[in-house]
C-alpha cells in the first residue's frame, strides 16, 4: 500500500461558524460538540445556568439566550458574529415538551409551547438571516420530531408544535433557496437523554417504563443524542449542497416499519 505524503484534508466545517440554540445540554450539546469536532467554531445559545456560570467548555462560546425574547435573540446572534467572525450554520434546537390531550393543556400552556417551539425558531432565523446571506455555505437545521407525522398519545400540543416546525421548514427552504440558504429538519423518535432518565424516576416502575420507551422503536432502543447530532451535521455540511427542504427521520424505524414481535 502506498501511503499519501500530502497534507491531510481540512475538516468539513473548517472556517465555518455555527450557532446551536438549546445547546447547553441533551441533543443540543451533542450537536454543538459534533460540529466542533468537525471543525466549526460553535456558539451555544441557551437559558441554562451553565451559560451564566461559565460551565460551558472553553471550546464552545456560551451565550445566554431566551428564544421567546426578541431582544435577547438579536443580541445573542450579534455576539456570536462579533466573537466568532460570522455565522454559517444555525441549528434551531431549543424546545419544550407538553403532555396532555386538547382538554388537558390550558391556553397559557399552548401559548408558551408554541412561542418556544415554533415562534422561537422564526425569531432566531430572522436574526440570523442577514449573516447567513453573507455565507457561501449557509444552512439552517430545525429539530422537529416524529410527533409531526405520527399520532402519539397525550401529545396534542407538542405534536401541533412539531407539525408547525415541519411546515415552517418547508416554507423557509422555499423562501430562501435562491439566496443560497439551505433549510432542513431532523425528526428523532424518543431520544435517550438525562431528562428522560430523570422523568423515568417519577414512575412506579422505572425499569418497565424504560423498556416501553425502548420498544417504541423498531430497533428496540431509544435513539442516542450522538445519532441525532450526526444527522444534523450531515444536513448542515457543505458536502450536502443539494439537500434542502428535507425531513430526515432518525427514528429507529418508528415511522415506517411494522415488525413482528420477537418470539
Amino acid at each position: 500500500m502506498v501511503q499519501s505524503t500530502g497534507p491531510s484534508p481540512a475538516p468539513e466545517f473548517a472556517g465555518l461558524v455555527a450557532a446551536v440554540t438549546g445547546g447547553a445540554s441533551g441533543i443540543g450539546r451533542a450537536v454543538a460538540e459534533e460540529l466542533h469536532a468537525r471543525g466549526a467554531a460553535v456558539a451555544v445559545l441557551d437559558l441554562d445556568a451553565a451559560v451564566d456560570t461559565g460551565r460551558v467548555p472553553e471550546h464552545l462560546l456560551g451565550v445566554r439566550c431566551d428564544v421567546t425574547d426578541r431582544a435577547q435573540v438579536d443580541a445573542a446572534v450579534a455576539r456570536t458574529v462579533e466573537r466568532l467572525g460570522g455565522l454559517d450554520v444555525l441549528v434551531n434546537n431549543a424546545g419544550v415538551g407538553a403532555v396532555g390531550t386538547v382538554e388537558e393543556n390550558d391556553d397559557d400552556e399552548w401559548a408558551r409551547v408554541l412561542d418556544v417551539n415554533v415562534v422561537g425558531m422564526a425569531r432566531t432565523t430572522r436574526a440570523a438571516l442577514p449573516h447567513l446571506r453573507a455565507s457561501r455555505h449557509a444552512a439552517v437545521v430545525n429539530v422537529c420530531s416524529i410527533a409531526a407525522l405520527n399520532g402519539l398519545p397525550q401529545r396534542a400540543l407538542y405534536a401541533a408544535s412539531k407539525g408547525a416546525v415541519l411546515a415552517l421548514t418547508f416554507a423557509m427552504a422555499t423562501d430562501h433557496v435562491h439566496e443560497g440558504i439551505r433549510v432542513n429538519c431532523v425528526s428523532p423518535a424518543t431520544v435517550h437523554t438525562a431528562f428522560v432518565d430523570r422523568m423515568l424516576q417519577g414512575f412506579p416502575d422505572p425499569v418497565a417504563e424504560r423498556a416501553a420507551l425502548d420498544a417504541r422503536q423498531a430497533t428496540g432502543r431509544m435513539v442516542t443524542v450522538q445519532e441525532v447530532a450526526g444527522a444534523v451535521a450531515y444536513l448542515a455540511s457543505p458536502r450536502s449542497g443539494s439537500t434542502t427542504g428535507s425531513n430526515l427521520e432518525v427514528d429507529g424505524g418508528f415511522g415506517h416499519l411494522r415488525v413482528r414481535p420477537s418470539r
